[in-house]
């Protein structure tokens, strides 16, 4: 293709809406364009990109055995009502009314729907498995649209939901995916990490994410370098802390710390670390119903793990009038002692813990050289914290270690929690009606394309991995000799002859502009024609990610770029 016969919009000035490395280049580099908050329009370079990420998609879903069908985007309240998701989903959903008054919505995700399609084709356990995906715009109205392309309210995604007859199965099934998923993304030529997750709005029984590494990524994981695990900080075990010596137990001690209600005020005020407070955070988990969690004063409560050891679908904070209500002490002076009607729960850290200190539960009081057991009783011990570098792990591997991600797949373990519900059923080979055992699994496909951009790139654009760059080859010469004109055109040629995709800056510009828009547009090689070099009978190229520079023989040029292009698309399975 020609620059001059393509719409590449390029932009010399960071634009100043973008607010991360991706949207800044993509908007830079021509490849998006913005209609309103979090909905973009994909220009020519910015759909290559995305039609590269499905194909590779698409030859790994059809791999497994999944079969592509298409679902409307538009889907009826009743569905959702089915799964109690039409209230529980929230205000990120987009509902709508068509002219006769009836509730429909714009679908971010489409369990229902194909639940619904399964429950009228497949009725025998002879049909089973199978699995149904889609590449389809989905809809989500976030309520702060940012990133670009990253946090968009219509994006595009591949969604594939599987019907198994058994758990048995329904692993077999997932584990494929995984390893489906593994290869797409290595196929991509991305870094990435799979890991532990929590189900959220999807629900199931369990899930894994797959993170794009990047310093930019939005997503904390934390991993054993030793072994497999790997996991986000809402789903990270932490293994139990070692128990040592006890301390002999001190006596209760009843202090004043006269306006100080932050664990930094209250450490400071005492001269104590932070280790050795113990935070009495106080969570509504009812309609009048109050749970305390003990936290160690230098760790963060993990909300998702509260929930789930509660068996809830949310919990917020008491309010301060609750907290008043509930302890008669203001928040900040709240601890465990003489707490009625509440129950408690430890983190495993906080229950190791000799002669710590707490809220006295009265204004400007603290108690130190607290014991449990002695001086308060728990409910519950538990893994209740947000995990952190240096932890334990929970593989009995080296201490965890921290990284950022950008989450640009998630695959879930649904069970039977939307057939049974919807009555997606089939008849065994004994004729028992059985619920289907389900999974579904995304692929955030623009999003992909940003994650990529935010781990390849450098100060001067973006470095397309081969696999899903616009095109594989960019040439552009220093000169305007008739010469250099010639070598140009007879190199695109032969290059495209060979099945080679090849950008060829035919544009009347100064060499500099077109150094800075191939920099600019990341294409893996840049072929650089100037009258020195064909003078000399040779052809520069250069590897835009490594900077590193090849001198050809001209009558060489087409077979090296040809054998070191398709090299770089192999993948070793």
């Amino acid at each position: 293709m020609r620059v001059s016969q393509t719409l590449i919009p390029t932009m010399r000035q960071d634009p100043g809406e973008a607010e991360v490395v991706s949207h800044r280049l993509m908007l830079r580099a021509g490849m998006i364009r913005k209609v309103a908050a979090g909905i973009y329009s994909y220009l020519p370079l910015g759909l290559r990109v995305i039609r590269k990420i499905e194909t590779i998609v698409r030859e790994e879903m059809n791999r497994i055995g999944a079969q592509e069908l298409l679902l409307p985007i538009l889907s009826s309240a009743e569905l959702w009502k089915e799964t109690d998701r039409w209230d529980f989903y929230g205000k990120e959903l987009f509902r709508l009314h068509d002219r006769h008054e009836r509730d429909f919505c714009l679908g971010p995700t489409h369990e229902e729907v194909v639940t619904d399609l399964f429950r009228r084709e497949v009725s025998s356990y002879r049909q089973l498995p199978v699995t149904l995906y889609q590449i389809q715009t989905k809809f989500r109205d976030e309520i702060r649209p940012r990133f670009g392309i990253m946090r968009g309210r219509e994006f595009i995604m591949k969604d594939a939901y599987s019907f198994d007859q058994d758990v048995a199965g329904a692993k077999h099934t997932y584990q494929a995916m995984y390893d489906a998923y593994c290869r797409i993304f290595s196929r991509m030529g991305l870094e990435f990490r799979p890991v532990e997750a929590d189900t959220g709005l999807i629900g199931g029984i369990s899930s894994h994410e797959f993170m794009v590494l990047a310093n930019t990524g939005e997503e904390l994981i934390v991993f054993d370098p030793d072994t497999q695990y790997a996991a986000n900080v809402e789903r990270a075990e932490i293994a139990p802390p070692t128990i040592g010596k006890p301390e002999a137990a001190l006596p209760l001690e009843k202090v004043s710390t006269p306006n100080a209600k932050s664990v930094e005020e209250v450490c400071a005020f005492l001269n104590m670390p932070p280790s050795r407070l113990v935070k009495t955070l106080l969570y509504q988990t009812g309609t009048n119903e109050i749970t305390a969690v003990l936290i160690r004063g230098d760790h963060q409560a993990n909300e998702i793990k509260i929930q789930r050891h509660l068996g809830i679908h949310e919990l917020s904070l008491a309010t301060p009038e609750m907290v008043l209500r509930f302890t008669t002490a203001p928040v900040g002076f709240v601890g465990p002692i003489g707490l009625q009607k509440i129950r408690i729960l430890a983190d495993q850290a906080v229950a190791v813990l000799s002669n710590f200190i707490v809220g006295g539960n009265e204004p400007d009081v603290h108690l130190i050289h607290v014991n449990i057991d002695r001086d308060f009783v728990i409910e519950s011990i538990g893994d209740f914290r947000q995990a952190q570098a240096g932890d334990p792990s929970p593989r009995g591997g080296s201490p965890l270690q921290t990284a950022r991600g950008i989450e640009v797949g998630h695959i879930f373990m649904l069970g039977t929690k939307y057939s049974e519900k919807m009555g997606a059923t089939y008849l065994d080979a004994q004729g028992q009606t059985l619920p289907a055992v389900m999974g579904c699994y995304g692929i955030g496909v623009s999003r992909a394309a940003a994650a990529a951009i935010e781990q390849n790139h450098d100060d001067k654009g973006i470095c397309w991995p081969m696999p899903i760059a616009p095109f594989q080859v960019h040439i552009f010469s220093v000169t305007a000799s008739e010469n250099v004109r010639q070598a140009s055109e007879q190199l695109y040629q032969d290059l495209s002859q060979n099945g080679i995709e090849v950008l060829l800056d035919d544009r009347e510009e100064r060499g500099g502009v077109k150094f800075n828009d191939a920099d600019l547009l990341g294409i893996p090689f840049h072929i650089i024609l100037g009258d020195k070099g064909l003078a000399q009978n040779t052809i520069e190229i250069k590897d835009r990610k490594t900077g590193e520079k090849h001198h050809i023989p001209r009558e060489k040029a087409c077979e090296w770029i040809t054998a070191t292009v398709r090299a770089k698309l192999v993948f070793q399975t």
